[in-house]
């Protein structure tokens, strides 16, 4: 009988696997791998992996919950592409380096998280059109006893260096800078500005607006100063990632919608309330 019951159900387990793996009539057959934007449709919801700590691109505030913490230039496009494909918007929270592997990986349908092209970075994901292109550059932030202490390339090459692992500002180091008495590197940019102010490294390679962001929300402990790296054009604008793999329909609704935020001026005009709506919370 032990024999018989094992044997029946062996059977029922192959009807069952047999069932479940048959695909329904009128089920849509979609591998994301070959149509991102497919699956986004068929599940409902784009996915967004982003890092939420650099203002005013993406930043949270306390005093929401869930969903609804995330703000910044960078959420408001999210919900724009999100409204245009016709989903919803889930936004995942990541380390710099995750949000970087993790749509590599074709973890995440899209990142947005002020990311800068770089050709690095354009062999490892898909990248959109630029759809920010303000700002005050790429330069250094220090202490503000020692904002006249940086003033050329050749002073940074005797401080302690540090910026943000993966970003373009390390990327920039390596070009413009090359050498120092020592590199650093963090997992994200507020770590950068928090080594400087306490005394961990003597300058950080960053972007100049959101380092001026974080310093007028600190009691101006840190400083910009006026050096500023000559940056290619490759370089410059704000970008959306995907997944090299599946996502060329995808990429084209991304581009649609920044070519429509941009003649309009919506974008800039996010990019302005997203900086004022910081700055009233005191974000770093």
């Amino acid at each position: 009988m032990k024999k018989i019951t094992a044997l029946l159900l062996s059977v029922l387990c192959v009807l069952c696997l047999a069932s479940c793996g048959t695909k329904k009539a009128d089920e849509p057959s979609i591998d994301p791998a070959v149509d991102r934007l497919g699956a986004i449709k068929q599940k409902g919801y784009l996915e967004v992996c982003t890092e939420p700590y650099f203002a005013p691109n993406e930043f949270i505030d306390v005093s929401k919950t869930g969903q609804d913490q995330y703000q910044g230039m960078d959420i408001e496009l999210a919900k724009y592409i999100a409204d245009k494909i016709g989903v919803e918007l889930k936004i995942v929270p990541l380390e710099f380096g995750a949000v970087l592997a993790g749509i590599a990986e074709g973890k995440y349908d899209l990142a947005i998280s002020a990311l800068a092209y770089s050709p690095s970075r354009a062999e490892s994901m898909a990248m959109s059109k630029g759809y920010y292109f303000g700002g005050d550059g790429y330069g250094i932030v220090c202490r503000a006893e020692d904002v006249d202490k940086y003033q050329t390339i050749e002073d940074v090459q005797q401080a302690v260096v540090i910026t943000q692992s993966g970003s373009v500002q390390e990327a920039m180091y390596k070009l413009y800078v090359g050498t120092s008495k020592e590199f650093k590197l963090t997992s994200s940019m507020t770590d950068t500005y928090l080594a400087v102010q306490e005394g961990k490294a003597d300058v950080g390679i960053v972007a100049c607006s959101a380092a001026q962001l974080y310093a007028d929300a600190n009691q101006n402990k840190l400083a910009v100063p006026a050096l500023r790296f000559d940056v290619s054009e490759e370089l410059t604008g704000t970008r959306v990632g995907a997944c090299l793999d599946g996502t060329d329909s995808l990429m084209e609704v991304v581009n649609e919608c920044i070519d429509e935020l941009l003649a309009d001026g919506t974008m800039q005009k996010w990019h302005d309330e997203a900086e004022a709506y910081a700055k009233k919370l005191g974000v770093d």
